[in-house]
Order: structure tokens, then C-alpha cells, then sequence
């Protein structure tokens, strides 16, 4: 099957570490906003919504941008979410970038604000709603370094790869 994953997540969460380590043991890409905004022809949801259809023709791995709306009728598509309690997102965020408390506190919401509100304007649908994902994936409960694997085993499970 050609399996495209799509990732939603909070702020801090490690999903992009998890996408990566994916990318590793599924032999397959991963794209990120930056990469989606590289191929766009203009600087609208249309054209990147285009851009992620065409990615989505191969294997590959998503992370964000609304990937989940736009690819929803795929059938070869599993829609990921991926949260943390805000303590560990603040200490990851902190680590990660070197910076106080309060600035990591104050970056973790002002993103998870920002994507709520992208998702919304181009979905109409709640951002992190339970219902839009096939998985949910609390990096404070399972940690970040087993959740590749945790999907893995339920990819392979299912008879997903």
C-alpha cells in the first residue's frame, strides 16, 4: 500500500522527531510547511492543498497544514494527532531552544493559537477534534522515542505495510 501519514500536533509535543524516525523505518519522506510552501505556484490554500494531493500520489509523511482535511478521501491516508501535557511541551520547547520558561510558555501559545485558527479558517472543523483522526498520540504518557515503533507495530498489525 502506499501509505501516506499525515501528522497534526501541538506546540512542543516531539511529533516531528516521531516523523522522522518514521521516515527512517518506512523508507519514506517527510514534509513539512516549509517544503509544501517551496512547491506552491502562489501563495494560497488552493495551491497548497495542490501541492499536498501531488505529494500524497507516493509515500510520504505530512505534517500539518491541514493534510488530514485535504487528503480525506483517500483511503491510503492515516491521520495522526499528537499531544503532550503543557508541562513537557514547555520543558521540550525550553530544551530545545534554549530559552526561559516564560518565553516557551508564551511561544507554546501563541502557536497552538496560530494553528488552531489556520485549521479552522480552511477546515470550518475544530483543530485536535478526535473525530478527524485515526490516532492519538499523548507523548507524555507513551514518550516520544517509542512512538515510531508503537506505530509501527500497529502498521504492521493491520497489515498497513
Amino acid at each position: 500500500m502506499k501509505l501516506v501519514i499525515t501528522i497534526s500536533r501541538r506546540y512542543g509535543t516531539g511529533a516531528s522527531q516521531i516523523a522522522g524516525e518514521l521516515s527512517e523505518q518506512l523508507g519514506i519522506p517527510v514534509y513539512d510547511k516549509t517544503h509544501v510552501e517551496e512547491k506552491m505556484c502562489s501563495n494560497s490554500y488552493d495551491s497548497e492543498a495542490a501541492v499536498i494531493k501531488e505529494l500524497a500520489m507516493k509515500p510520504c509523511i505530512i505534517l500539518g497544514r491541514c493534510a488530514s482535511e485535504i487528503l480525506k478521501d483517500q483511503k491510503n491516508v492515516f491521520n495522526i494527532y499528537v499531544c503532550a501535557d503543557r508541562k513537557d511541551r514547555i520543558a521540550r520547547i525550553m530544551k530545545k531552544e534554549n530559552i526561559s520558561e516564560e518565553e516557551a510558555a508564551k511561544k507554546l501559545d501563541t502557536t497552538d493559537a496560530e494553528r488552531s485558527e489556520y485549521y479552522y479558517e480552511h477546515t470550518g472543523k475544530a483543530w485536535g477534534d478526535v473525530n478527524n483522526y485515526h490516532m492519538i498520540l499523548n507523548t507524555s504518557d507513551i514518550g516520544v522515542d517509542r512512538c515510531a515503533d508503537a506505530l509501527i507495530r500497529y502498521f504492521e498489525q493491520k497489515e498497513i505495510i
